[in-house]
Formats: structure tokens, C-alpha cells, sequence
């Protein structure tokens, strides 16, 4: 059996020659100098050989627990040259099978399905919460623990939906990654570790309209991005969800002269196409659904601001890192949660601020008057994209379009009141700040 030493000493001759070991292991000298171990065996019948690797990267104390793996592979009648070759391309793959590099190749099958901007939300979910930890890794390296411990970060802002959400992504990924045979297993099916999505969720909201105005003027001079602040703004002014605002492109606004700072803009308006709300499947697509969203003036003003930021791009309120990826959906709540507003409102919050004051201004208004009230109610329901119960599909189309006058005032009516002795779009985007009043 060879020793260290011998194997140290060995050095290059006229001709390749081998030091044997025991067990047919034995280190291979060129005459160039290069050695190497190699394992001479039979299989099948025939004399076989397989490389362990050079010396010294491999010792000799490793080259004979190599040995000893491949006699036992022997014994189960496996080819010790075959599986290192089937290791060696596992291992090759291991590194070309990452998860981003999967994620990216899932997205790029799966997005001629989806809208544009849904397509640009799920990727850019994954650049922000999961390609920064697991991006770099082998999918057969991902398992619950990870998974789960990365998912938790993200519910740790507060983010529940959004968890879930990645947690389908994530599954989405390796259901193809199994059939493309990189996996067998599947560690995203951990959904009931998670937090529990709320039900019927009241979001934070405020009510009072001076506390209203308080917030919108905070949120004015706040030290954040304009994008972030007029967004903020869009979303109290209009009462829409905040996704159909962060991914809303320029395209779906009418009737404004982009060019003409001093037109009235009577009969702007932003049409919402059905594939973008929140309805029930069978309903996507019908342009009968489409939401037609009524622009008050100081809305108007908001989109004329933020163009000067954002018109190169597609979207109206873009992140901050591309133009054709939509505002981070915490954005605005992160810039409340500094203005001392955690847990008092959030930016879903607005559509409750609108609804409750809208409907208590109503019934103040129509007392005795049910008849007309149910009708006012029914109008701020349908300014809300909601569909009042008992309402048949007939009035469903109908009603959609309906009553646009009427929206139109009361989204006018409902600016006014948030909007008094607020700074404009503009001062907000060029002008300088002025300290808050005492009674703010």
C-alpha cells in the first residue's frame, strides 16, 4: 500500500507509469508531471477504470473512502464510472436549475395569459420578495423550512395576502420545475403555517372629515416620493382599490386635454376594463362590465401633475425602479405608518372614508325620503365598483353606466369636502412646503 511520502515523491518520468495502492486504486503519473487516482475494476465483464480526481486536491486517505464507495456500488451491481458521470451532470444541473432561473422561465410561459400589468405584479413580487433569498439557490435545495421562513418576512410588514400570494408563485414554480423533471417535491405546501388572510376585513380608515383633510395635508408635505404622494391622493379623491390605482396605465383615461393646463376637463373620465376588477371569472372580458369612473376636477389635476413625472412611461404611477413596473402596494401604507398613521387608516381605507360619509351626508339629507335614498346609496355602491344585493345581470349592465350625472356630482362633491385649503397637484409637485396649521 502506498504512504503519503511515496505518494509526494512521486515525479514525472520518461513515460506515464501508475503507484499502485490496494484494491485496484492506484495514482496515475504523466510524464508531464500531472497525477491523478484512478480505480480499476470489471463490470459486465470488462476491465473498466474511473477518475477520482488529482492529487493533492485529493489526498490519499480520500482516494481510498472513494475506493471503498465505488466497491460498494459494485456490490449492488452499479457502474462506478456511470453514476459519477450521472453526479457530475447533477451537479451541473443543480447550478443551472436555480430558482429565479426557473421562476423567470415559468413567467415567460405563463404571461401571454395574463394582462401586461398582472404580468409585471408577479414578477416584480418575486425581484422584491423572494429572488433576493432563494433566487441564487438549486430548486433541490428549497424546502419547507425555507420557504416558510421567507414567506414570513413578508407577513412580518403586514403583508398577508401578498404571502399567500408568493406562496402560489412559489408552488406555480416547482409544479414546473417537476415536470420538467428538476424536482420531485413541492415545498410551497405549507399554506396552513401561514397566517390566515382576513375575512371581511375592516380596514383602518378615518371618518372625520378634518381628520381626512389632516391626513391628505401630512401626506403633502411628507418627505416621500411624488409619485407616492399623488398617488396618495388619486386614491382619496377616486375611492378605487388601491391595485386598480398602483397598475392603472394612461391609456385608460378619456376625455382630457393633457395639453391645455387651463381646459375644465368636464367630462373626464377613467374606464377600468373588466378584466381588471375584482369579478367573478365568466365576467371578465365583457366590455358591459367595464368600470366607468367619473373625474372630479382635482383628479384631473393629480393625473396632469404626475404626467410630468411618469407620461414617458406606460403606467401613471410607476416604482421607483422602472417606469413599466407599478408602485409597490406598500408604498403609500409605509408613508402612513411614518405620519404617525398606523392602525388608523390605510390606503384601502379611502373607499370606507368615502362610503361612510357619503351615505350619512344622504340620509342627513333624504330624511323620510327612502325611496330616494336607496337610490343615492345604490349610486355610491355602484361608484365603488360594488354590486348592490338583489340587483339582476339586466340591471347589472344597465346600472354600470348608469346614473353618471349623478356620480359625477357626487365625486365632485366629495373632492370639495376632502380637498378644502389644500395645497393643488401642482404646489405639491414644484412648490415649496409650508408649515402645517395648528388646527392640523
Amino acid at each position: 500500500m502506498l504512504t503519503d511520502a511515496a505518494v509526494r515523491k512521486a515525479k514525472a518520468r520518461e513515460k506515464d507509469y501508475k503507484l499502485a495502492d490496494s484494491g485496484g486504486l492506484h495514482l496515475f503519473v504523466t510524464k508531464a508531471g500531472h497525477r491523478s487516482w484512478r480505480l480499476k475494476y470489471r463490470f459486465g465483464g470488462k476491465e473498466r477504470r474511473v477518475v477520482f480526481g488529482p492529487y493533492p486536491e485529493v489526498s490519499l486517505a480520500q482516494a481510498r473512502i472513494m475506493r471503498d464507495d465505488a466497491k460498494r456500488l459494485l456490490r449492488e451491481g452499479r457502474d462506478p464510472n456511470y453514476e459519477a458521470k450521472l453526479a457530475k451532470l447533477a451537479n451541473t444541473q443543480r447550478h443551472e436549475h436555480t430558482f429565479e432561473a426557473l421562476a423567470r422561465e415559468w413567467h415567460g410561459v405563463q404571461k401571454d395569459r395574463w394582462t401586461e400589468v398582472h404580468a409585471d405584479d408577479v414578477i416584480s413580487s418575486m425581484e422584491r420578495d423572494l429572488f433576493p433569498v432563494l433566487g441564487d439557490l438549486a430548486m433541490a435545495d428549497i424546502d419547507e423550512h425555507l420557504v416558510l421562513s421567507t414567506l414570513q418576512v413578508v407577513e412580518a410588514r403586514g403583508a398577508i395576502e401578498t404571502a399567500h400570494r408568493l406562496r402560489q408563485r412559489i408552488a406555480s414554480v416547482f409544479k414546473f420545475a417537476r415536470f420538467k423533471q428538476v424536482v420531485t417535491h413541492n415545498p410551497a405546501d405549507i399554506g396552513e403555517l401561514l397566517k390566515p388572510v382576513p375575512r371581511g376585513k375592516r380596514w383602518p380608515a378615518l371618518l372625520d372629515l378634518d381628520e381626512i383633510r389632516g391626513l391628505i395635508a401630512a401626506v403633502d408635505r411628507a418627505g416621500a416620493n411624488p409619485v407616492t404622494r399623488l398617488a396618495s391622493r388619486f386614491m382619496a379623491l377616486t375611492a378605487q382599490r388601491p391595485g386598480m390605482i398602483r397598475t392603472a396605465p394612461w391609456s385608460e383615461f378619456h376625455e382630457i386635454s393633457w395639453d391645455n393646463h387651463g381646459a375644465v376637463d368636464e367630462n373626464a373620465y377613467w374606464l377600468i376594463p373588466s378584466e381588471r376588477l375584482k369579478l367573478v371569472l365568466e365576467l371578465k372580458g365583457d366590455d358591459a362590465f367595464d368600470h366607468k369612473v367619473p373625474l372630479a376636477r382635482q383628479s384631473v389635476e393629480v393625473l396632469k401633475a404626475v404626467r410630468r413625472l411618469t407620461g414617458h412611461g406606460t403606467l401613471v404611477f410607476p416604482g421607483n425602479r422602472s417606469s413599466f413596473s407599478p408602485l409597490s402596494e406598500n408604498a403609500v401604507n409605509y408613508m402612513y405608518h411614518r405620519l404617525g398613521y398606523k392602525g388608523r387608516h390605510v390606503s384601502h381605507g379611502w373607499r370606507s372614508s368615502f362610503s361612510t360619509n357619503m351615505n350619512e351626508h344622504f340620509a342627513r339629507q333624504h330624511v323620510g325620503a327612502d325611496q330616494r335614498l336607496v337610490l343615492e346609496r345604490l349610486i355610491v355602491d355602484l361608484m365603488l365598483a360594488h354590486t348592490p344585493a338583489g340587483m339582476s345581470e339586466t340591471e347589472r349592465r344597465y346600472n354600470r353606466a348608469g346614473y353618471m350625472d349623478r356620480r359625477r356630482e357626487i365625486a365632485q362633491l366629495w373632492a370639495d369636502w376632502i380637498m378644502d385649503e389644500q395645497m393643488s397637484s401642482t404646489e405639491l409637485l414644484e412648490g415649496p412646503r409650508r408649515p402645517l396649521s395648528k388646527s392640523r
